[in-house]
């Protein structure tokens, strides 16, 4: 680790004031702690804040980073600074742009290497007598507008104060001294162009924006760009959703823009600096460059013309009008040809070598296609690649291939469209971003990194990351996104709850994450098997109690933050759940005649009106009602890929009871209610390993209560209780005696009668396998063995790399990756690059081996991701990852699956022995992502699959 590397972590560590004020290495340059130290400088001393110092000559952007810092000092101390001649401050100001920093630089000879000619970096530096009249002060200096911006925003962040701040109710703490380290900190971004889509944004953001500012106006802006700069990032797709125009909505959206210093560009549809809802203002004739040339060049020229020499990022390009692919028939050529046509308008309009403007292409949906066929643009322009919306990267460079335009990748945390919108809540694990990022990363994307996030609120925390990371992916390894949730914790609720506060919003975002809610419904979630809904709903149910037992703990100044970040997430979600599992159980028991249906209707609708009532609290009560409307997306009553008009109850059931009493049975493997015409009930099998029990339930079909018995006629079956009297419901209790049966299989019976004389025997099936004693690993049980990835009992390596587990990602529990990850294929087989996973199978026969991957998909374009697969001494398998998100492309299909189960699952056949069995995982393409392996003889219906094996 180079002494760079490890300061940028000691940085990053130290932004993060929870964590930082707790146990901070004190020594380190530029370090901010509450104790004094040798050499320190105080920012905060007996709870007055030192002044502010930046030239008259400097940038604008300079200047509001300062006002910033001043009111963050004021803030965190309590009152302003003293307005007397200071003998200590900060002074800052831009290389080239600030006389009293080039003075002091030249007349202290300030080391300036690093930062001078660097772009956006900074240095932070405690000098001695750095002018007459002032015998101390930190200096803060950049190498441009940006680092000397990014310089102050990274002093607000070291003392405490969020980038959430505004955004999200966050308040510092307050602190009476504060302390900032002698020595030399220079810091500059590794990705060259950071920022956010603000995208699909009404009815949330739009209606918000509208209550409270007028419209996506320069206010408006300005709180974006504030956010923007707070996280040292620089970049931004304005909002574009019809009618929004953001260089012709206000003109002083684009000055304002400027003056922070925000680089504005325009989205992947959007060429040339125009809006799309420019073209219905101003365009005349169609969207069709074929047909109307010359009338979309001199749209495009206005663009071009209206920047006025302002920094910009320029897209080039051409889709569909709306978003929508060009005509199949589009050639490559004419598409070469409109680029070639925007560059020549670009250098016109600004009278420099076209490629001294930055433009990006990008590679969105269908265009990905094209440059896969063939289609290429000047090497300067930066080439843009993007996920499939969900996600998941399409396609990465080469690493070896450099262009002096770059690479950049366009992200979603957000999307309107197939298979399901996903717009209301953050469903994005930071791990999986992190994960895919980092690809990109690895792979040569360094100059552009552009996600869309929605309505902004509510992806605070993954927006965070996201930035965190483009600023240096190199400080950003497995160790840091293990800790990323904790910290950002932290940072809005300082150090003391921080761990509990990043498992829940780890906890939450990976429940969202298996199944979006946007595209959760009554059957989702099984019922009748391997008790999945309450399984569910029992891991909901769990963080909810963590959130209600932290809530009383969480300051009042910090109660609103709360609600936003933790509660409203966390308690609207798991409502979300239980809405449409209380649909599903009304259903079921309406089909099965139970009684007890009309309460689970009546409980449905109290969910669903709970659902409003806390959307209620976080637009109307947090905050003095500051964030109205943000909560407004619908997410409940969705038919199709489209949102519906408002949340919608979902349909319910009613059942006439009789006023008699009505016995009825249900069991676990079957919805049928019992007793049914030419039937009988069969349990599942139970087995000593999995499935000890079985449910068994007893209903009433009737109001008045009604008696019953069960009993057993075999010894080892027993079941309670044997008598009873049932008012809705009253599950049964089955007991094997495993000691007293042979090995094998064996079927009892239960016997159930209710006094209207309804009678239904229950056949209940029994193995009870082999000991296999001595077999050691994970045991079959239930016809299934399941595997958590990271439960390997031995890892050989790639050459030259490593097998790491990403914690939290995935579904179930964690992901295991190699690394790094941009070599060539691998070929499985002898003491090549695998996992190892011990199991125990009862009996031998052919299985069905699962491996689920996360849906990572073809990045290098060789034909899919493989891997392979054995167990014991057989050769290895290929298996192939094939997903194409191109509707009609013949993988089409498992994409659209993998990306609604967040898992795609890989399927073999193999032969297996009866005892202990070797499962070999070998790596063949790298940025495959594991998560589990299960090996199954029977089906598995639920959305989860089953429980991970016992292993002994």
């Amino acid at each position: 680790m180079t002494k760079r590397h490890l300061a940028l972590l000691l940085g990053a560590a130290f932004l993060l004031p929870g964590i930082a004020l707790a146990r901070p290495d004190c020594r380190s340059p530029a370090t901010v702690c509450e104790a004094r130290t040798s050499g320190s400088l105080p920012l905060i001393e007996r709870g007055v804040p030192l002044p502010v110092l930046v030239d008259e000559a400097d940038f604008e952007a300079v200047k509001l980073a300062a006002d910033a810092l001043r009111a963050d000092l004021a803030a965190v101390a309590g009152k302003d600074a003293a307005t007397a001649q200071p003998k200590l401050a900060i002074i800052a100001g831009t290389l080239g742009h600030s006389p009293r920093i080039d003075r002091i630089v030249r007349d202290r000879r300030i080391d300036t290497g690093g930062v001078e000619g660097v772009w956006e970096a900074y240095l932070l530096q405690v000098v001695d007598k750095p002018e007459p009249g002032i015998d101390r002060a930190l200096l803060v200096v950049g190498a441009d507008r940006r680092g000397t911006a990014y310089g102050l925003y990274e002093l607000s962040r070291r003392i405490g104060v969020s980038p959430w701040t505004w955004w999200a109710d966050v308040p510092p703490a307050r602190h009476a001294s504060l302390y900032i380290a002698p020595g030399r900190f220079v810091d500059a971004p590794k990705v060259r162009y950071r920022g956010i889509f603000i995208n699909d944004e009404d009815p949330a953001l739009g209606g918000w924006s509208k209550a409270t500012f007028g419209g996506t106006n320069h206010r408006f802006y300005e709180r974006v760009f504030q956010l923007i700069m707070r996280h040292k990032a620089n970049y931004l797709w304005p909002a574009m959703w019809l009618p929004r125009a953001f260089y012709d909505d206000d003109p002083k959206n684009a000055e304002v823009a400027d003056a922070y210093g925000v680089v504005i560009g325009t989205s992947h549809h959007e060429p040339m600096m125009r809006a799309h809802d420019e073209w219905s203002r101003y365009g005349k004739g169609p969207w069709d460059y074929r047909r109307n040339a010359k009338t979309l060049q001199e749209f495009w020229r206005g663009g071009m013309e209206r920047l006025q020499g302002r920094e910009a990022v320029v897209t080039l390009g051409m889709r569909g009008d709306g978003d929508e692919p060009m005509s199949e028939e589009t050639a490559t050529a004419l598409l070469e040809q409109i680029v070639a046509d925007q560059r020549r308008i670009i250098g016109e309009v600004t009278g420099k070598p076209v490629e001294q403007t930055p433009q990006v292409w990008a590679l969105y949906k269908e265009v990905q296609d094209y440059y896969d066929k063939g289609m290429r643009v000047p090497d300067d322009v930066t080439l843009l690649f993007a996920d499939d919306n969900w996600g998941n990267i399409r396609r990465l460079p080469d690493p070896a291939d450099r262009r002096p335009g770059g690479y950049g990748v366009y992200y979603h945390f957000d999307y309107v469209g197939g298979p399901r919108n996903y717009k209301w809540i953050n469903t994005t694990q930071v791990e999986r971003a992190w994960e895919q990022m980092r690809l990109a990363w690895a792979h040569g994307v360094e100059r552009l990194w552009v996600v869309n996030v929605g309505d902004i609120k509510p992806q605070e925390l993954p927006i965070s990351a996201f930035l965190d990371q483009a600023w240096d992916p190199d400080a950003a390894d497995l160790e840091w996104i293990k800790a990323y949730p904790s910290r950002w914790a932290a940072e809005q609720f300082g150090a003391v709850h921080a761990q509990a506060i990043g498992d829940i919003l780890t906890g939450y975002t990976r429940l969202n994450a298996r199944r979006k809610p946007e595209l959760i419904d009554a059957s989702t979630w099984s019922l009748v098997h391997d008790r999945e809904a309450d399984r569910v709903l029992a891991e909901w149910d769990a963080l909810v109690a963590k959130v209600q037992a932290l809530a009383p703990k969480i300051p009042a100044s910090h109660r609103d933050a709360w609600y936003q970040l933790v509660e409203y997430p966390v308690l609207a979600s798991a409502n979300l759940n239980h809405l449409h599992v209380a649909v599903a159980r009304n259903r079921l028991y309406a089909a099965q005649g139970r009684a007890p249906a009309n309460a689970w209707a009546t409980k449905a609708r109290e969910l669903f009106a709970r659902d409003a009532e806390l959307q209620r609290v976080y637009e109307q009560d947090i905050a003095g009602g500051k964030w109205v409307h943000m909560m407004s997306q619908p997410r409940i009553g969705y038919t199709h890929w489209q949102s519906p008009p408002r949340n919608i109850l979902p349909a319910l059931v009613s059942v006439d009871a009789p006023e008699k009493g009505v016995t009825g049975v249900a069991i676990e493997g079957d919805p049928t209610g019992w007793p049914a015409s030419l039937r009988a009930p069969r349990l599942p099998e139970l087995d000593p390993v999995a499935a000890p029990t079985r449910e068994v339930v007893v209903f009433n079909r009737g109001q008045a209560p009604i008696p019953f018995t069960a009993t057993s006629r075999a010894p080892w079956l027993k079941v309670s209780p044997a008598a009873g009297e049932v008012a809705d419901e009253q599950p049964l209790r089955l007991e094997i005696d495993w000691d007293a049966l042979p090995e094998g299989r064996h079927e009892g019976v239960i016997y159930i009668r209710g006094q209207d004389w309804t009678e239904v025997y229950v056949t209940v099936p029994v193995n009870k396998p082999p000991r296999h004693r001595g077999a050691r690993g994970f045991v079959e049980g239930n016809g299934v063995v399941a595997i958590e990835a990271e439960h390997y009992s031995r890892a050989v390596p790639p050459p030259g790399g490593q097998w790491q587990v990403i914690p939290n990602l995935g579904r179930t529990l964690s992901a295991v990756t190699a690394w790094p990850a941009t070599g060539e294929p691998l070929v499985p087989g002898g003491d090549g690059a695998r996992l190892e996973y011990p199991v125990v199978m009862h009996e031998e026969g052919e299985v069905e081996l699962r491996v689920l991957v996360s849906p990572t998909l073809d990045i290098r374009h060789r034909g899919g991701l493989r891997y392979a697969v054995s167990v014991n001494d057989e050769a290895p398998r290929l298996g192939n990852i094939r997903l194409d998100p191109t509707p009609g492309d013949p993988d089409f299909t498992a994409w659209e699956a993998a990306v609604i189960d967040n898992v795609h699952v890989a399927r073999s056949r193999h032969r297996v022995r009866a005892g202990a069995n070797t499962v070999k995982l070998w790596l063949v393409d790298p940025a495959l992502v594991f998560q589990r392996i299960e090996l199954v003889r029977r089906a598995t219906p639920t959305t989860l699959g089953p429980e991970e094996s016992v292993r002994r």
